[in-house]
């Protein structure tokens, strides 16, 4: 055996006491037009990153979807050929994303390139004609992927669960059906762009080796005219609050002959800002939220029946949720979900011990500190919270918050919000297989087929678990 190995196993060091979270320089300021900048001095790199968030709210998803994608095709005055050789000329990259909530246009480029991204940024901005061929090519991509993703038994289960939540508000359906893709016109991308492409409640967000003031100052040049004064913005549309998840029976959505079965839960929870965040986050990580939790342990390391199961503080501009997800052998099923019912019980039922609460909360706040080290880990950050309404004081707050939160605090953040009765939920299984065991442990409704992907409620008829 080799010496350095052969020896007594050495303690780890003690860990040293955190400091406090301290932000860069920063300036910020509201356009005429209504745009919201964030300028963040963050020069570990000769680079700037750029993140635009524009509200989407009560938006078709397809054509939103749409949109984003041939965004970059082309203006009046630069193809889409152009753009990309003025992109490169900057050192960086320009693309859009879409969800229900927003627009994202994430981008980045060379310090000196700055001036360069915002004109061809606001060119897009104002003058993108989606031409009818790009509209084709993208169509037929964004429904091929939908297509896809829909045969895979995990994104299946998550659009029941979403259709269980919010039944017909518009976080109910997140992926369009491919039907409805493939009817969007390049007209009707053209209309949604003049009507919703606007600045009045957008925000954007720059991050890297700037001057602060001086890059606020040059997005007001360069981005200053999109869309007019506040008087041609528009009303804001925002989105409704969505419900919070009911309980209620379990509904086992019928997929003959799989193997797997995927579990999925709702259950309520506080937004950003509330008092209750912080606390709620600790009791998420030591549930199930990060790789030393006890739903981990348990049905992981102790059992085997999961690989991973993963559970996820999800906040939305209409309200927030704690979605819990596994995927499970068929024959473990019900074993699984009496586990999960189990650790979620446990948690609301008793406090956790010190050293859980210490260890999840050295976890998140480290975890912070290394979201926000990078330039672009930093303008994601800030450019979720600007969407939000929220400062990048709210880092340092939400930070502090986690420091401070005790024993009592998380457990009754858990009571609060993460009791079983609480929680809404779905699975996807073969139900001559699992039927039996899952009604069981819970009241069961069963339907035969999957709901159409779209449809913004679960058709056909549901019966009760045997």
């Amino acid at each position: 055996m080799n010496a350095v190995t052969s020896g007594p196993a050495r303690p780890l060091p003690e860990l040293g006491p955190d400091s406090p979270l301290v932000l860069p320089p920063r300036a910020e300021a509201v356009l005429p037009n209504g745009l919201s900048v964030t300028a963040i001095a963050r020069r570990s790199a000769p680079l700037v990153e750029l993140r635009l968030w524009v509200p989407m709210a009560m938006v078709d998803i397809a054509e939103g979807a749409l949109l984003a994608q041939t965004l970059l095709s082309g203006t009046g005055t630069r193809s889409a050929t152009g753009i990309a050789v003025e992109l490169q000329a900057a050192g960086g990259a320009l693309s859009g994303t879409a969800d229900p909530d927003r627009w994202l246009i994430s981008g980045n480029c060379l310090a000196s390139g700055l001036d360069r991204l915002l004109e061809v940024l606001a060119d897009v901005l104002g003058g993108a004609v989606h031409p009818g061929y790009e509209v084709s090519v993208e169509r037929e991509r964004l429904a091929h992927r939908v297509r896809v993703a829909l045969s895979q038994p995990p994104n299946v289960a998550r659009a029941e669960l979403l259709r269980r939540v919010y039944g017909d508000h518009p976080y109910a359906v997140d992926t369009p059906a491919p039907e409805r893709v493939e009817a969007v016109t390049a007209e009707e991308v053209r209309a949604l762009h003049g009507r919703r492409m606007r600045p009045g409640g957008a925000s954007l967000v720059l991050v890297g080796d700037l001057d602060p003031d001086d890059a606020v100052e040059l997005v007001g040049r360069r981005l200053g005219g999109w869309g007019g004064d506040l008087s041609d913005a528009g009303a804001e549309v925002r989105m409704p609050a969505a419900p919070a998840p009911v309980p209620g029976p379990l509904l086992l959505v019928d997929r003959p002959g799989t193997v797997q079965s995927s579990i999925r839960l709702a259950l309520p929870a506080s937004g950003r800002g509330h008092p209750d965040t912080a606390p709620l986050q600790l009791a998420n990580l030591i549930f199930g939220g990060y790789f030393c939790s006890r739903w981990t342990e348990n049905i992981r390391e102790d059992k085997g029946y999961s690989y991973g199961p993963n559970s996820v503080l999800d906040h939305s501009l209409g309200g927030s949720a704690l979605m819990l997800s596994v995927n499970v052998a068929t024959e473990v099923t019900a074993p699984a979900l009496v586990e999960t019912l189990y650790e979620l019980g446990r948690i609301t039922a008793l406090p956790p011990g010190p050293e859980e609460v210490e260890q999840a909360r050295r976890y998140a706040i480290g975890s912070l500190r290394l979201a926000t080290a990078t330039q672009a880990g930093l303008a994601g950050y800030a450019g979720t919270l600007a969407g939000f309404g929220l400062r990048l004081d709210y880092l340092t707050a939400h930070a502090e918050r986690l420091a401070a939160a005790t024993v009592e605090d998380v457990h009754r953040a858990a009571a609060t919000y993460m009791g079983p009765g609480r929680a809404a939920a779905v699975v996807l299984g073969d139900v001559e297989r699992v039927g039996r065991g899952v009604a069981a442990v819970t009241a069961t409704e069963i339907r035969r087929s999957p709901s159409e992907p779209g449809a913004g409620g679960p058709p056909g008829e549901a019966e009760p678990g045997a």
